[in-house]
């Protein structure tokens, strides 16, 4: 009877569904106690130094291409994107740009706002790390300008930063953002956006981390052109920027590598139909809305989403009780 039992049993356990979620992100240390504990520096022999010790902490993650990069890059865009459009007098924070862009149709314009937006999701997408145009032309098209519009003296100075290595990867952005000043006086996103792209091409990344916006002040933004003069202010504030922007990129990412971890732990839970396309999507993507999905019905979805934010796996972003959006 008990063999008999076995036998019976066997089958149903060979037929349970085979569950395909991407692997566990892997974990990095965190940003050295020092880093955070310390003085605006005075020299800028130190201020390189901090900023150098910051992105090298900041590198493996930044090499690393676990599907969570996607995503982490993805929330730094956004906390650009948001800061960005504060500094210009706009009144869109993050949630506002997050609704905009994941409500709108595919077709629509995302407006000012929501092309800022779309510049820094663009720039921390992969690409190639010798193909400049390429990268350039990400720039002008999500500001809705023609390739030909940015200066050709940008494009070459850019061009031959990724063709050559700088001792000092930082020193290559501050000559991109201070030559950009210098020819677009009038123009803020083009020169921070152009010095994420070229430090990651300096440090062979294989996609931008959106990084400077958030932290290097307008103020400190307009001294750009005293680089050029041999002063030392600028160079000065754009290395603690990258220091801070560093440090507060690994905290987010070891904070989302905890939230996708937990998601992965509950997986196994799911019975959805969508269940392990969204649990993908979850781990790539900044938002998503409980639409219907490639096999369930809206009403699935919601269910599924009600699902993981009871189980502690994701969160609701808007706090509204409809148009609502989850992510981790």
């Amino acid at each position: 009877m008990d063999s008999k039992k076995r036998r019976v049993g066997l089958p149903f356990r060979m037929l349970a569904r085979r569950r395909i979620v991407p692997d566990p992100p892997p974990t990095f240390a965190p940003a050295p106690a020092w880093l955070r504990r310390r003085a605006p520096p005075d020299f800028v022999t130190e201020a390189v130094f901090y900023a150098g010790a910051a992105l090298a902490a900041l590198h493996p993650i930044a090499r690393d291409e676990h599907p969570l990069g996607s995503l982490w890059r993805q929330r730094l865009a956004l906390t650009c994107a948001a800061a960005l459009a504060r500094q210009g007098g706009r009144t869109e924070d993050e949630a506002a740009l997050r609704d905009h862009w994941y409500l709108r149709r595919e077709a629509d314009d995302p407006g000012p706002g929501g092309r800022i937006l779309a510049a820094w999701r663009k720039l921390g997408e992969r690409a190639s790390s010798s193909d400049v145009e390429g990268w350039i032309f990400a720039l002008a098209t999500a500001l809705g300008h023609p390739l030909g519009s940015l200066p050709s003296e940008i494009v070459e100075l850019a061009s031959r930063h990724t063709q050559r290595q700088h001792a000092m990867p930082v020193l290559a952005a501050a000559e991109i953002i201070a030559a950009s000043g210098r020819v677009l006086p009038n123009e803020e996103l083009v020169p921070l956006w152009l010095a994420d792209a070229v430090l990651a091409h300096q440090l062979r990344w294989p996609a931008p981390v959106p990084l400077l916006a958030v932290h290097l002040s307008r103020g400190a933004l307009r001294k750009a052109q005293q680089h050029l003069e041999g002063e030392t202010v600028f160079m000065n504030a754009l290395c603690a920027a990258y220091a801070t922007a560093a440090v507060a990129a690994i905290d987010l990412y070891s904070d989302l590598a905890r939230r996708a971890t937990r998601l992965l732990a509950v997986a196994p839970k799911l019975r959805g139909k969508d269940a392990d396309i969204m649990v993908g999507i979850l781990m790539v993507e900044d938002a998503q809305s409980a639409g219907p999905g490639k096999t369930a019905s809206d009403r699935s979805t919601r269910r599924l989403f009600e699902r993981l934010v009871s189980l502690g796996a994701v969160r609701e972003l808007t706090g509204r009780p409809t148009f609502r959006l989850y992510g981790l």
